[in-house]
């Protein structure tokens, strides 16, 4: 019986030179699409007003100096209501076009390698792959992030509806989550590279693979469904608007349409590779292939070809030559072949293959539901009993042979996979049981494997060929050891020295400053001020508490218990006190601390780091100090000095010298000296902080959180883009496990002061997801400051 929603050609458009290697649906004109191709152009398709169910070119856009890879469609703004088009090229360049003319309206460089994917979100958001194994967030003409952490070739990203969440599959079998410019969350289960991404919803997607399976994912991680059907590499997914239903298409020169998780039509191709596919909005399918030719697939009467076209396009698939070593097929021997008869037999399911002897030929045959009958789609030519170096897939894994078994005429095939360094004995019990056959069979299957493999050796299996970008075993630099977080501020032993503490911990509810605590305000008048106190804050907040008196003693007393070879002199100790004494007083009549000090203290800090910490509390002081800040942060010494801090934040250090050294860093940007090192240093200084923020010590998040907004302060006045993005990325991220008030009041201030008179650095809060992320702080009335502020970045952001 004919299946009344089975799809069927409409037209065939031979659009381009070589392989067509991705496709768009357009948001303007409607049903428009884009293709592009290896031929180095893309192309803009328009439904043809002619009855002939076709569709015309509207443009051919050129610019790239290679084989074009990938395309898609930047939503429409109100600077471009038509919305852009995004292509990526073999040249490692992205073209950005509008719709009415040919040439880029402008060209992003910095991948290092073939652009291979492209993805774009909300707020002209762009996410690009390349073969340089990164992943790159652009917005407008800026690459805002890169994301690092794939050790092979990035082929497929997506940007997920909500919450600034994006997706990376890479040649390294993995699939990675990342969320405002960190890898979240890394998912394995697939064999082989992954090619393909698409967005089921918010919380899940689908992915396929050159393991020759496709897997639905939720976000947590957890694969809940893996799909079996393709019988060779699968590059492009695509998923209908009920979210459920989705295409396929891959090597095995097919179109898949998969309903209510199951495939219910195949579509052959008279091409070896289906590189591409996209839905239109009217549900109709375009794929493009190796031929340079594009194809759109119908399931409404109306729009299908005419017979006459219908059979052109049944004849060109029949004309067709198949490789039986694609494995598509199954095994062939030309003497155990049915003749012409076996077609009189009706098949089991859409898709069905069958071969038939014609003469000396080999002719392979699919079932159509929809017509009820065989369709020839192609000779097949040479023999798979020929020992090759390529393995047969099946059911995402490599074999040197799939055997099809028929146990009951008229019954259901089944497979059997076999390897020739497999038992053949235990291969055919383990077959039996899988399909619950009779044990009788044993022998008889068992010999049958024996009997078609004679004379294989067996050896090592051969390596994959062709893509360079799938060798297993790869070394993936920057995996954890994941040490659990540490505890709560360790200073409780003798002295009573708790380094950073002073009289005035916590600020009072209601400050002028709200960083200081200084000159009481009311909060309920604030709320009726239009005046914004908190941001953009653009002098560095840092940490001023001290008291020498028992700094001095705490480190005396470790001195005291030290191993011998680490003990202070008596003159390095006083010299360390005139120092602290020096940049602590409380007025000018202070010695300045001498060029002798400084080094005193620069060497102090290399102490053991179980006992270095009294050093480093007299050096966060020191740094504030003009004299201190120009010869610790100078040129010569300033990277070592930056280097040794950073040494002392690895996540594994002991908690006490990561706050320290944060803190230090803070207090280096009161000076001249002290803020151009920390600027010239910042990507390796905020992406070491940001890993803290998994540190569970409220002490180390609110150091933390004021590195991060004294680094916004600088850069509010400045138009580096890219540094705002890693701003936004690091406040963003630690907002996600910070717990304390003041450490949240800290990111909410630096988030504010980022996108303050910006509107690209506002756009790009938007698309990481940064007021949904913050809204429950809205609520916040304890301290007040907290829910203020939070609903002044709103406000922002609106």
């Amino acid at each position: 019986m004919a299946s009344c929603n089975s799809y069927k050609l409409r037209c065939s458009i031979p659009g381009h030179e070589m392989d067509v290697r991705g496709l768009a649906a357009a948001a303007f004109p409607e049903g428009a699409f884009v293709s592009v191709s290896r031929d180095r152009t893309g192309r803009i398709w328009v439904p043809s007003p002619s009855p002939d169910k076709g569709f015309t070119e509207m443009h051919c856009l050129s610019g790239h100096a290679n084989f074009i890879s990938c395309v898609c469609i930047i939503a429409p703004n109100e600077t471009y209501p038509r919305g852009l088009i995004a292509t990526g090229g073999n040249d490692n360049n992205i073209c950005i076009f509008t719709l009415d003319r040919p040439q880029p309206l402008f060209t992003l460089k910095g991948h290092k390698n073939t652009v291979c994917t492209l993805s774009s979100g909300k707020f002209g958001t762009l996410l690009s792959g390349s073969w340089d194994t990164t992943a790159k967030v652009w917005l407008n003409e800026n690459c805002m992030m890169t994301l690092q952490g794939h050790s092979a070739a990035v082929w497929a990203v997506i940007i997920l509806p909500e919450q600034g969440l994006m997706l990376s599959g890479s040649a390294d079998k993995t699939i990675k989550l990342w969320k405002a410019g960190r890898c979240e969350k890394t998912f394995t289960g697939h064999e082989d590279c992954v090619r393909g991404l698409a967005v089921i919803s918010n919380t899940e997607f689908f992915s396929c693979s050159n393991d020759a399976t496709i897997r639905r994912w939720l976000v947590t991680g957890d694969c809940v469904q893996v799909y079996y059907s393709h019988t060779n590499y699968i590059y492009s997914l695509a998923v209908f608007p009920n979210g459920q239903d989705f295409i396929s298409t891959g090597e095995d020169r097919t179109l898949r349409i998969w309903r209510k998780g199951e495939c219910t039509q195949t579509i052959r191709l008279p091409a070896q590779s289906v590189w591409c596919c996209c839905i239109l909005p009217n549900g109709d399918i375009v794929v493009g292939a190796s031929d340079g030719i594009i194809r759109v697939f119908t399931e409404v009467e109306d729009r299908m070809a005419s017979a006459e076209d219908l059979q052109a396009f049944e004849d060109e698939l029949s004309n067709a030559t198949i490789d039986p070593k694609t494995g598509d097929l199954g095994d062939i021997k030309l003497e155990d072949l049915p003749g012409r008869e076996h077609l009189n037999e009706p098949g089991n399911r859409d898709g069905q293959t069958r071969l038939i002897k014609e003469g000396q030929k080999v002719e392979a045959y699919q079932w159509s539901v929809s017509d009820d009958r065989w369709m020839k789609i192609g000779d097949v030519v040479g023999g798979s009993n020929e020992q090759t170096s390529k393995s047969v897939m099946y059911e995402g894994k490599e074999y040197d042979y799939v055997f099809t078994i028929d146990v009951n005429e008229g019954g259901p095939s089944m497979k059997l996979p076999y390897n020739v360094s497999e038992d053949p004995w235990l291969t055919a019990h383990n077959f039996l049981q899988k399909n619950d056959l009779s044990p009788m069979f044993l022998d008889q299957v068992a010999n049958f494997i024996i009997e078609n493999t004679k004379g294989h050796v067996v050896g090592p299996a051969q390596p994959a060929g062709g893509d360079p970008f799938t060798g297993g075993a790869r070394y993936i630099p920057g995996s954890s050891d994941n040490r659990p977080g540490f505890g709560a501020d360790p200073f409780t032993g003798s002295g009573r020295y708790i380094p950073g503490s002073g009289p005035n911990q916590s600020a009072p509810v209601g400050v002028a400053d709200p960083f200081t605590g200084g000159g009481a305000y009311s909060s309920a008048a604030l709320r009726q001020m239009t005046t914004n106190i908190y941001f953009p804050k653009t002098d560095g907040v840092t940490f001023e508490q001290a008291n020498a008196s028992q700094i001095m003693a705490k480190l005396k007393e470790l001195n005291g218990s030290a191993p011998h070879e680490h003990k202070l002199s008596e003159e390095i100790l006083e010299s360390l006190e005139q120092l602290l004494v020096s940049v602590c007083g409380p007025n000018s009549t202070e010695p300045l601390p001498s060029i002798q000090q400084i080094s005193v203290l620069w060497k102090a800090s290399h102490w053991p780091e179980d006992i270095v910490f009294p050093v480093l509390d007299i050096m966060r002081l020191a740094v504030r100090h003009p004299q201190v800040n120009q010869s610790l942060c100078g040129e010569a010494e300033g990277v070592q000095l930056c280097n040794h801090l950073l040494n002392l934040m690895r996540p594994e250090g002991r908690p006490a010298n990561q706050m320290l050294a944060l803190r230090t860093l803070c207090n280096c940007f009161s000076g001249r000296h002290g803020r151009a090192l920390l600027m010239a240093q910042r990507e390796m200084v905020l992406s070491r902080a940001a890993d803290l923020s998994t540190v569970c010590n409220k002490n180390i998040h609110i150091a933390l959180a004021t590195l991060v907004l004294n680094y916004a302060g600088c850069l509010h006045s400045q138009p580096d883009l890219e540094a705002k993005a890693q701003c936004l990325s690091v406040a963003s991220r630690a907002l996600e496990t910070v717990q304390d008030r003041e450490a949240v009041f800290r990111l909410l201030v630096a988030l504010g002061t980022t996108i303050a008179s910006d509107q690209t650095a506002q756009d790009l809060a938007r698309s990481l997801g940064v007021s949904s992320q913050i809204s429950k702080y809205t609520s916040v009335s304890d301290p007040a400051k907290v829910g203020e502020c939070c609903r002044l970045v709103l406000k922002e952001l609106q």
